[in-house]
């Protein structure tokens, strides 16, 4: 599957919901295609869109991704249905486990069986989001006579987070496509392989648009030893084959030395996860992504000090 797309998350990080207006506004003639989203203690996940929906009505909308947990089902159904009321055939739903800390020590939540309560929330969705009434038992929840009032006139297409091969296949057989997240250039090919060629495949790149590397490296050492040390991302490097690599890293996290751990990452390991450089080598690096496979990407903008709506211009595919 081909694609020119060119993605950028929102919201920028320190930057107003409303102060985005102008930026958004723009990022069609930029030669941006898609803005996606996140969801962890920021924002929600889509109450930006709804933003993003008026401001540039021609730009596909996306979350990347909405957990499956935190949100009842109706009412991730429900707030599906709005945004792609407001954005038709514009806005892609991203769904996904998250993560045990997200899930249960921020939400309240159990994180259970996360392989099949996604499966049974892709299932519940195609329902609801086409108008009919669902009555069914999920292995993992049951709905009873629920029906959306409002159903989409054109429901969103869904796609699945996935690392690893089970998810990565039930994206292919069952969703729209897949995200995945904190990968190299190179492990595009690998995770390719798992979905096929006709499945589209989205990624969040982490890009810090700075020429000075150690920053860069510094800022990513954090960033890597933070997600990385998650068991889902742990598994999901050891399947890329960096298992002997990282493992001082996860040893030294293990022990609460979390210096040590940063220390123990690689440089080639930072470079490879984390985009840095000139705003061009930052563009070709990206590049480089979809030259492997991949269809979508949605670059997230790392702080540099610099003002991230220069960043955004700066980084967009026009002329590149």
């Amino acid at each position: 599957m081909s694609s020119n797309r060119w993605g950028i998350t929102l919201p920028l990080t320190g930057v107003a919901l409303p102060a985005h207006r102008d930026i958004v506004r723009e990022l069609a003639d930029l030669g941006y295609t898609d803005v996606w989203s996140a969801e962890t203690a920021g924002t929600d996940a889509f109450t930006p869109l709804a933003l993003v929906a008026e401001w540039a009505p021609t730009l596909r909308l996306g979350t990347a991704i909405a957990p499956v947990y935190t949100r009842g089902p109706g009412l991730l159904a429900m707030t599906a249905a709005s945004i792609a009321e407001l954005a038709p055939g514009r806005f892609v739903l991203g769904i996904g486990s998250s993560s045990p800390v997200i899930v249960q020590d921020w939400n309240a939540g159990a994180f259970i069986e996360p392989y099949g309560r996604t499966r049974d929330m892709l299932r519940f969705l195609r329902a609801a989001l086409s108008g009919a009434k669902v009555t069914e038992d999920y292995p993992t929840f049951s709905v009873n006579k629920f029906r959306l009032e409002r159903p989409p006139q054109t429901p969103p297409k869904i796609m699945l987070a996935a690392l690893r091969p089970g998810m990565l296949r039930l994206a292919a057989a069952e969703a729209d496509g897949a995200i995945t997240n904190w990968l190299s250039a190179d492990d595009v090919r690998t995770v390719r392989a798992e979905v096929g060629p006709d499945v589209e495949l989205a990624a969040r790149i982490f890009v810090c648009p700075t020429e000075d590397v150690d920053a860069a490296r510094g800022l990513g050492r954090l960033l890597i030893s933070t997600y990385l040390n998650v068991p889902v991302y742990a598994a999901f490097h050891d399947w890329l084959g960096r298992g002997e690599i990282l493992k001082p890293m996860h040893d030294a996290w293990a022990a609460g030395d979390r210096a040590a751990a940063n220390a123990a990452i690689p440089d080639d390991v930072v470079d490879a996860l984390v985009v840095h450089g000139s705003p061009a080598q930052c563009r070709d690096q990206v590049a480089e992504y979809a030259a492997n496979g991949l269809d979508t990407p949605a670059i997230a903008i790392l702080p540099t000090g610099a003002d991230p709506v220069e960043m955004v211009r700066a980084l967009a595919p026009v002329g590149r």
